[in-house]
This record gives structure tokens, sequence and C-alpha cells, in this order.
């Protein structure tokens, strides 16, 4: 009898630390969404009507109009890519993986505006187009096992259930008799 009381304790226990755990990474990851408004308006602190940002440390020179317009697009990039990546990491569901397709076009984005390219949002496809050939394909395959599992203990049901259906031309037809 001690050794089945012990048992249960040591279990509660554990039970009672992942709880904590889980309960600890859930608010950090409330915080890291909470705080996302205060971080988009971080492109407020920027020079606005300078292309050459000078402190006593550095100087620096944008090909933008403005570093507060290179600032401005910087978080049009990042707060996105952010939070879907807390998304995508968060996510329990099957087609998660489908989260991939905007992370690289963000993150194609996000690379041509830190290299400072003019042309933002014209060649990221190119790119992007070869990891969705790869990521929706092999999320509608997880999609239709998981359908084919679900359904295969049912399917006398579901066969019974579709052959008690009327097609959509029986159906109008039935409308005019």
């Amino acid at each position: 009898m001690d050794k089945q009381n012990n048992k249960s304790t040591t279990q509660e226990i554990v039970h009672q630390t992942k709880d904590k755990k889980s309960l600890f990474i859930g608010g950090a990851i409330v915080i890291l969404i909470a705080i996302t408004p205060f971080l988009f308006y971080l492109y407020k602190s920027f020079p606005d009507d300078s292309k050459i940002w000078e402190t006593s440390l550095f100087s620096l020179e944008t090909s933008f109009y403005s570093w507060f317009d290179y600032a401005w697009y910087l978080t049009g990039k990042i707060i996105p890519l952010y939070l879907l990546l807390i998304w995508f990491f968060t996510c329990k569901h099957w087609w998660h993986w489908i989260i991939l397709v905007p992370i690289a076009m963000y993150t194609f984005q996000l690379w041509g505006l830190i290299n400072q390219n003019r042309l933002l949002d014209e060649v990221e496809l190119y790119y992007v187009l070869p990891l969705m050939m790869v990521v929706i394909p092999f999320v509608y395959v997880i999609r239709a096992k998981l359908f084919a599992n679900i359904h295969d203990q049912d399917l006398k049901s579901f066969e019974e259930e579709l052959g008690k259906k009327r097609t959509f031309w029986q159906q109008i037809k039935d409308l005019f008799q």
C-alpha cells in the first residue's frame, strides 16, 4: 500500500512540475505577443527627414528616403514574421507546416529589405514557389492520411450514407414532380 501511495505522490509531483513549466512557457508566449504593438511602434524613434543617421557612436546611411521610412518597412516585415514564428512553434494542429509558406515569404522580403533592395516585393515569389511545391503536397498527404484513418473505421456507414444521398440533378427532378 505504501508503494502505491509513494508512486502516486511521485506522479503528482511530476504532473505539478509539468504544469508549472507549461504555465511559465504559456505566460512567456503571452508576454511576447502582448508586447507586439510596442515593438511595432519602435520605428517612430528613428530620424524622419534624414538619409544619414549620426550619433556620437556611429554614422549610418540608407538608400531609402529616410531612416524613418526604412524602420517602418523593417517593422512591417519583422512583426508579422515574429508572430508567424510564434504561431508555427506553438501550433499543435496537423496543418501547421503550411505556415512555412508565409514565413518564407516574409523572410525573403526581410532579406531584400536588409540588403536595401528597392524592389522589395517583386522577386520573392521565385524563391517561395519551390518551397510551396514541397510543403503544399506534404500537407495534403498528411490531411489525406488523417481523413483515411478517421473514415476507415467508419467506411461502411459512410458508404451507406453516401448511397442514401441523392444527386443534385435528382433533387432538381424531384422539385418539378
